[in-house]
């Protein structure tokens, strides 16, 4: 009997000392909310949260071309578009990461919004790519191309419904914008598009 109280007791002060922990980390969620979001936004982009120290550091050393992205022109170009042609959750990229997957050097754009899908299980994809300099868009174009290669090589075999959607890919070019898509709605979004860039 006298274990039975003991192991209760127990029991109680273990679940009161968890429960005091997770008030402290509500706490610091709360009030060092700036740490907490660096620590799981990071990862993100990457979908492997390597070198998620490394994207952040890129990005402020890119001539302004992370902080374009992040409350730039081009995002909130890209924004609209997903407000009115739904799709699959998709997830930024930015600093290494644009040169892993799209093979282009973001010291070239003077804004950039690129999305990539959350799960690996859809092609759906999105960038707006507003240029320095419109002599770098041949280059890009190139880059973008290689990218739907690569992504059409990725699901060559997996999913044949999600690899007929990356070879239909598009990409369009306006001004010093441009546009690549990978979507069932491509035409829809390249509407939207031809429409936001004046």
């Amino acid at each position: 009997m006298k274990k039975r109280v003991l192991n209760m007791l127990m029991i109680l002060a273990m679940g009161f000392a968890l429960a005091a922990c997770g008030a402290d980390a509500d706490d610091t969620d709360k009030n060092g909310g700036s740490n907490a979001g660096s620590a799981t936004e990071s990862p993100a982009p990457g979908n492997d949260g390597t070198n998620a120290g490394d994207d952040s550091n890129v990005g402020s050393n890119d001539s302004g071309a992370g902080e374009e992205t992040a409350g730039g022109e081009a995002a909130g170009m890209l924004d609209a578009i997903l407000a009115k042609v739904e799709q699959p959750a998709l997830l930024p990229v930015e600093g290494d990461m644009v040169k892993d997957l799209y093979h282009l050097d973001a010291a070239l754009f003077e804004d950039y919004a690129i999305r990539t899908p959350m799960m690996n299980v859809k092609t759906n994809e999105i960038s707006i790519i507003k240029v320095k300099d419109a002599k770098d868009i041949p280059a890009v174009e190139e880059g973008l191309k290689q990218r739907a290669a690569d992504v059409q090589k990725q699901f060559e075999t997996y999913l044949q419904d999600q690899y007929e959607n990356a070879k239909n890919f598009k990409i369009v070019t306006k001004g010093q914008y441009v546009l690549f898509v990978i979507s069932e709605e491509a035409d829809a979004i390249i509407a939207e598009f031809e429409a936001q860039v004046k």
